[in-house]
């Protein structure tokens, strides 16, 4: 291949052709290893000054890029004519990204989509005759599952070319499989597929997202066969993750994955759930996946419903797991104040009357004290003393940590890799694990308290954090002691301080929205909710506060403070759920499957992180937050509501039918079983003629 030896570019090339073919020449050792540079006597030649030939830059002669345009060819030999029937926003959805790899695409739809096929470079026909004229190689059904029948039997397929390619994309999978084996022509082919995606969930990009295909019935010949290629290349280029499976495993997995996601983010939509100030990741995947499933159609849904067999199934399965888990809840919450009456009856009756008087007084008393608020809350400090560096010991804390379980561990580590002295007791023997953590361990509550931590935190379960609050010896402490707890609900530890520790101590009350699962790798932006309950007035006490808040802080936790009332009214609405929908899925064991969608990715992880947390957590959110009550109800009655809907759709199309047919019989003439007798064919009947002839 010939090329080109460009001289200095600093000397303007303004050379004669001839010169230009010297270069040429010379690079290609046609002249000798010297060459004369032109001179004023001969512009062309110059015997005077001889210097070797420096190549600067080789360019193609050639008058095009053969490798370009091989790949031009190879793009348009690629290139489909496709119709797409259906025009609305999926259509336009797919329509946008084969018009942007160079297919022509064609377009009908009942309704007037002339503006935006216009606006996306696709050729709109109002007239389905006019569309199958233009003998599309492609026919892609985009009508919702409701209309594909009745689409499928308004085209004229015999206007169409007799090879043509009829593809569907709709979300169940062995009904129109059967629909188009039954309708179409023999001589058709047919593809069955499932973008398993759509304008909300891959608004930008289609990488790693499932495309499921069948290649239901594909003859062979190999036009055939490459025209199927090439329309299945438009999603594979595109980067999607290409499974091809039987319409029947398609509808089952569909249903365990599919109908069930779209099932949650519809009850979960009836809740009409809000963002909240403490927003989980939890519950933030859960309004991520009510935003996507709202964004569909309610026909979509009930299509998944109708179309697939396996979903009434599914559909048991979910009313079943969510009455179990109302059960299982109830019948703790019997067991509990079972309890506690025969608990209570026990007692009255070892007490004379004017003992139990004086119980039933103390018992008023305590109420009166469980509702009321301390007026001893100040403001959290802007800022440390400047005269104080994190480096300095004065901003180390003692701090005891009482209740020594995973979520003990997880937050000593952070504190002991802040350099704060960390203690630790609880009622099983967990030193070992101290040990490796750097925590010193006691086993002991009063070997704890005599240390004088200036800070308890209280790490138990909700459950059992009255008996272990009672069994700490108060005495044995500081006065001025703070005492913390990081329980999921806020009124009831709030409540509970006040009523049980001395005035001398001061009360923090805070909920880390995070844990081991969710914060293992980093706090950065997750939320510490606290209400400064009761701080006293010193500086001392107002330091110590905010040393212990800067523990989260330095992490990158996003501080909230808020009142313990209000954060059991948003974590109600919001963490509850979390927690009662991560559950109620687990009882439907469901597992990964081959076509996982990013919403059904999300209910995986959710039931993966509830059920990291005890039954025993999960109880305390119902039992301790008075508005857990109110919010299963609500859940239930979404539930309820949901079913309804979809048995009243099932109902109302079915009586549809029936009146249909019911007017279609009486539209009939009416006929006897019995031809009418005239005298003329009873005259000629052969029945007449044999009687006659006996």
């Amino acid at each position: 291949m010939l090329s080109i030896a460009t001289l200095n570019p600093s000397t303007p090339f303004n050379h004669s052709p001839s010169y230009t073919v010297c270069c040429i020449l010379n690079r290609h050792s046609l002249l000798p290893s010297t060459f004369s540079l032109p001179s004023k006597s001969n512009p062309y030649c110059s015997s005077s000054t001889n210097r070797p030939l420096r190549v600067r830059a080789i360019d193609a002669v050639q008058l095009f890029d053969y490798e370009s345009k091989l790949a031009k060819e190879f793009t348009i030999s690629q290139r489909l004519k496709i119709a797409i029937v259906g025009f609305g926003n999926f259509g336009q959805f797919l329509a946008t990204t084969l018009v942007r790899q160079g297919h022509t695409v064609l377009a009908h739809s009942r309704s007037d989509h002339s503006a935006a096929a216009k606006k996306l470079g696709v050729l709109f026909f109002q007239n389905p005759d006019d569309l199958c004229e233009e003998h599309p190689e492609v026919i892609l059904l985009c009508s919702s599952i409701i209309s594909t029948e009745r689409v499928l039997l308004t085209l004229p397929l015999q206007r169409l070319k007799r090879n043509t390619l009829f593809v569907d994309v709709l979300s169940v999978k062995e009904f129109p499989k059967k629909l188009l084996l039954e309708l179409l022509p023999s001589d058709f082919d047919i593809l069955c597929t499932h973008p398993m995606f759509g304008p909300e969930s891959a608004p930008d990009r289609w990488i790693g997202l499932p495309f499921v295909f069948e290649k239901v019935r594909i003859l062979d010949e190999e036009h055939r066969v490459s025209r199927c290629e090439k329309f299945l290349n438009v999603f594979a280029r595109e980067g999607c993750r290409m499974v091809e499976m039987s319409c029947e495993d398609h509808d089952r997995y569909a249903a365990g994955s599919q109908f069930i996601t779209h099932t949650v983010g519809r009850i979960l939509e009836g809740l009409m759930l809000e963002s909240t100030p403490i927003n989980t990741k939890g519950y933030e995947s859960l309004l991520g996946l009510v935003e996507n499933t709202a964004g569909d159609s309610f026909d979509l849904y009930y299509g998944l419903f109708m179309f697939n067999k396996n979903s009434l199934e599914m559909l048991e399965k979910l009313d079943l797991a969510f009455e179990d888990l109302r059960k299982q809840l109830i019948a703790r919450l019997h067991h509990v104040v079972r309890n506690q009456l025969m608990e209570d009856g026990e007692r009255l009756q070892q007490l004379d009357g004017s003992n139990s008087h004086a119980l039933l007084q103390r018992a008023r008393n305590g109420s009166a004290l469980l509702h009321s608020r301390s007026n001893d809350v100040t403001l959290l400090s802007s800022s440390v003393s400047n005269n104080s560096s994190p480096s300095d010991e004065n901003t180390k804390l003692k701090i005891a940590i009482v209740g020594f379980g995973n979520f003990g561990q997880f937050l000593a580590k952070t504190i002991v890799s802040q350099g704060h002295e960390v203690l630790a007791y609880s009622r099983t023997d967990y030193s070992d694990v101290a040990r490796e953590l750097g925590v010193s361990y006691f086993s002991n509550a009063d070997d704890l308290c005599e240390q004088h931590p200036e800070v308890i935190l209280l790490c138990t379960s909700i459950l059992s954090t009255v008996k272990v609050l009672k069994s700490l010896p108060f005495q044995r402490l500081k006065r001025s002691t703070l005492f913390v707890d990081v329980l999921s609900v806020k009124e009831f530890p709030r409540n509970l301080f006040l009523q049980h520790l001395p005035p001398d101590f001061d009360v923090l009350c805070t909920h880390p929205m995070f844990g081991p699962e969710s914060g293992k790798n980093g706090w950065k932006n997750l939320p510490l909710v606290y209400d400064k309950v009761r701080i006293g007035n010193e500086e001392s006490r107002i330091l110590r506060c905010c040393q212990f808040l800067d523990i989260f802080a330095s992490e990158g936790c996003r501080m909230v403070e808020m009142s313990c009332a209000e954060h059991d009214w948003y974590a109600a609405g919001s963490q509850f759920i979390t927690h009662t929908t991560g559950r109620f899925l687990e009882k439907l064991g469901l597992e990964t499957t081959p076509i996982n969608t990013k919403g059904y990715e999300t209910l995986l992880s959710l039931v993966e992180n509830t059920v990291e947390d005890s039954f025993d957590l999960y109880y305390g959110l119902f039992l301790y937050n008075l508005n857990a009550m109110e919010q299963l109800e609500r859940f239930d009655l979404a539930f309820e509501s949901l079913k309804k809907q979809l048995f009243g759709r099932l109902h109302s199309i079915y009586r549809k039918h029936l009146f249909e047919n019911e007017q279609q019989i009486l539209a009939l003439p009416e006929r006897s079983t019995l031809p009418q007798k005239s005298e003329d064919s009873d005259a000629s009947s052969p029945l007449s003629k044999t009687v006659d002839s006996k």
